[in-house]
């Protein structure tokens, strides 16, 4: 099986991954929604979002279990991203979380490892071990989440840091914070940014302005609002359906193009900083 050609997005080792992927927060927990989750993973590599995204924090491994179940037999065809929590990222910690992963996945390696969030141990050590596992073939790249321009300027510091791949970080039309200094810093150098929850949890499709223009571009709130996140070349989105439909309509989001006036119109709702905000979580 070939999966459709969709817009790509460059990360700095020169591998291109889907510009949209499917995440999997909260997935994999429910023994009754299983079924449904795994057609959906399916059906969401048939139609090219070969990106995935998972941790090993996801219902405690439980999505890793459901991904290596929705992958099985199309392995080559797959871009498959996990995280290591911050308590593990010791230099072995790293190394044996990495190894756990891989077991629940059913696979010999990860395309892209990545530090959850920022934790007690070293930035050095963590990057250590990435490395180590790298060059093990055990993880084809790596990259961090959740960190601000001030925590990649220090990454790029440490020996190894500068190898950094992507930061993966909440981004949406409700959260434009990034863009005040992380996001230019990442075209800068060259580092794509990964938004994860670009519809901020489900909070942005009730919106009544997200919903008028929806309506007016004839899109649903989920569309238009990972279109917009999808509007920069060096931004690529994980976005979670736990089911076939929404996984198609997710993807439909990819073709959708917004006017200067839209842009606009969206700026006045959504008004980019000013001023330097911290990072927010999910």
């Amino acid at each position: 099986m070939t999966a459709p050609t969709i817009r790509t997005v460059s990360l700095p080792n020169r591998a291109d991954i889907p510009a949209l992927g499917m995440g999997t927060w909260y997935m994999g927990e429910a023994p009754h929604r299983r079924r449904a989750e795994l057609a959906a993973l399916r059906t969401g590599i048939e139609i090219g979002l070969t990106l995935i995204d998972t941790a090993e924090m996801y219902g405690d491994g439980a999505a890793e279990s459901l991904v290596g179940e929705a992958i099985a037999g199309h392995r080559d065809e797959v871009f498959v991203v996990s995280k290591v929590l911050p308590g593990n990222a010791s230099l072995r910690g790293t190394v044996a979380a990495c190894q756990a992963s891989l077991r629940r996945l059913g696979t010999d390696h990860l395309d892209m490892y990545l530090l959850h969030w920022r934790g007690r141990f070293p930035l050095a050590e963590t990057v250590e071990a990435f490395e180590a596992l790298e060059q093990a073939g055990l993880i084809g790249c790596w990259g961090v989440s959740n960190f601000d321009a001030s925590d990649m300027d220090e990454l790029v510091a440490v020996p190894g840091g500068a190898r950094v791949q992507t930061d993966q970080v909440l981004y949406n039309l409700a959260r434009r914070g990034p863009e005040y200094d992380l996001t230019p810093w990442a075209e800068e150098f060259g580092i794509p940014v990964m938004s994860y929850s670009p519809v901020d949890h489900g909070r942005l499709l009730e919106h009544p302005a997200v919903l008028d223009m929806a309506r007016f571009k004839g899109v649903t709130t989920a569309q238009l609002a990972i279109a917009w996140v999808l509007r920069l070349p060096y931004v690529c989105a994980i976005a979670k359906a736990s089911t076939r439909a929404h996984v198609i309509e997710n993807r439909a989001a990819m073709e959708i193009t917004f006017s200067e006036a839209e842009l606009a119109q969206l700026d006045m709702i959504f008004p980019p900083p000013v001023s330097k905000k911290p990072l927010e979580v999910l």
